[in-house]
């Protein structure tokens, strides 16, 4: 069994990022992007009363209930700064709030959306790789270039051409961040404290682009 040797403190923020296995797509279309976000709010809470499978067929009324209690109880496993899903990878800022919360919680999701993603495609075996990677947020300065990093993502991937199409990939926090979405799924105010205003932080995503396209170029040589 693989050895973890980052050790997860409460108080502390991480990124945690893992890949499919084999690096082939897990996000096939916009409604496996949707589950992926559901399974995430889902699971971010300690005591949850039935697996997800069975949550998400319960009338909408009932999961309405079930979702206010657990918000009442206010007993989430992590804070979520950032988040970035891509075809196949996952890259989580994460603070500690909880012993084993970040353990817990990506556990609970990568087990999870692999269930389900098995079922719609009627395959078996692993969808992640067995361990999720996570590196300890050491500075200020490396929280904020780490959640730009983020979600630069898809624009590095040439997902998408630029910055003002990032404001309409859904599959990121970015959305949120600039006031185009709402969400109750992360906390924003930890890394826009650092700036003036919205409009500051958009010019500070913008400002490393075509940098991040050369670096991820070489990314894979660097890691040989």
């Amino acid at each position: 069994m693989p050895y973890r040797k980052t050790i997860f403190v409460n108080g502390e923020i991480y990124h945690v990022f893992n890949r499919s296995v084999a690096r082939q797509p897990i996000y096939l279309s916009d409604t496996y992007y949707h589950r992926a976000l559901e399974v995430l709010a889902y699971y971010n809470n300690l005591n949850v009363p039935i697996r997800y499978s069975h949550f998400s067929r319960l009338p909408v009324s009932t999961k309405n209930e079930i979702l206010e209690s657990l918000n009442k109880e206010n007993q989430k496993l992590v804070q979520v700064l950032a988040f970035c899903f891509m075809p196949n990878h996952v890259h989580f800022l994460i603070k500690e709030i909880r012993e084993k919360g970040i353990s817990t919680f990506m556990r609970k999701f990568q087990n999870s959306y692999a269930k389900y993603f098995n079922t719609k495609t009627k395959r078996s075996g692993s969808v992640f790789q067995s361990m999720f990677k996570a590196v300890r947020i050491l500075t200020n300065e490396q929280l904020l270039h780490v959640t730009r990093y983020i979600h630069l993502n898809p624009i590095t991937a040439f997902i998408l051409k630029d910055v003002k199409e990032l404001a309409h990939y859904s599959w990121s926090s970015f959305p949120v961040y600039i006031g185009r979405q709402s969400s109750n799924i992360i906390n924003t105010e930890e890394i826009l404290s650092f700036f003036a205003s919205k409009e500051k932080f958009i010019e500070f995503t913008k400002d490393q682009v075509e940098y991040q396209k050369e670096l991820d170029k070489i990314k894979h040589l660097l890691l040989e």
